[in-house]
């Protein structure tokens, strides 16, 4: 059985998606020109764009798309190439940005172990102050530990997904457990 035409973008669908996802970000604490910025980057087909690219599909300046692409490519969730001969500079989405994300995170936690550290000397470990930072730093010390094998089980997953099909769904339906196969018989 072969399957039909690919359904085509909705362009207007997928603006409200970039608006949508980039509002989860800023939720989560991202400034919001780089959280539409990196959303329409996302969206984008060719997986890269220039800023006047950028700037008309997010009815942006020129300026905001700047300062946006300034601030992902300082914590290395964007990159910048340019053509040879050319003086323009696309902007693109680095293979596995989420889990460089949750490396570099990963080095952050164990700065952050250290500084609990010297704080919890620094208040005495048996004051409630000591005792917090003591709790805060055990939950780290467990992250940090525990990070490296979830990187490693997504990259299992990722090279398991590539090589069973080229781009399924990974996720099941909103609000659904997923069903296990039936049982042949």
């Amino acid at each position: 059985m072969t399957q039909g035409p690919a359904p085509q973008r909705d362009e207007q669908q997928v603006s409200a998606w970039i608006e949508r996802f980039a509002s989860t970000l800023m939720a989560s604490g991202f400034p919001r020109m780089p959280a539409r910025v990196f959303v329409a980057l996302e969206s984008s087909d060719s997986g890269r764009m220039t800023a006047a690219e950028l700037a008309e599909r997010l009815q942006i300046s020129p300026a905001a798309v700047s300062g946006a692409v300034r601030y992902l490519a300082g914590i290395n969730m964007i990159r910048r190439e340019r053509e040879p001969g050319s003086r323009r500079d696309y902007y693109y989405l680095p293979d596995n940005v989420w889990q460089e994300v949750i490396t570099r995170r990963d080095q952050l936690l164990a700065r952050w172990q250290e500084d609990l550290r010297e704080g919890m000397r620094a208040v005495g470990p048996d004051t409630p102050a000591g005792r917090r930072i003591a709790d805060t730093l055990d939950f780290y010390v467990f992250m940090g530990e525990e990070v490296p094998n979830i990187v490693k089980r997504w990259q299992e997953r990722r090279a398991a997904r590539t090589r069973n099909a080229p781009h399924p769904d990974p996720t099941p339906p909103p609000h659904t457990t997923p069903t296990p196969p039936a049982k042949a018989g």
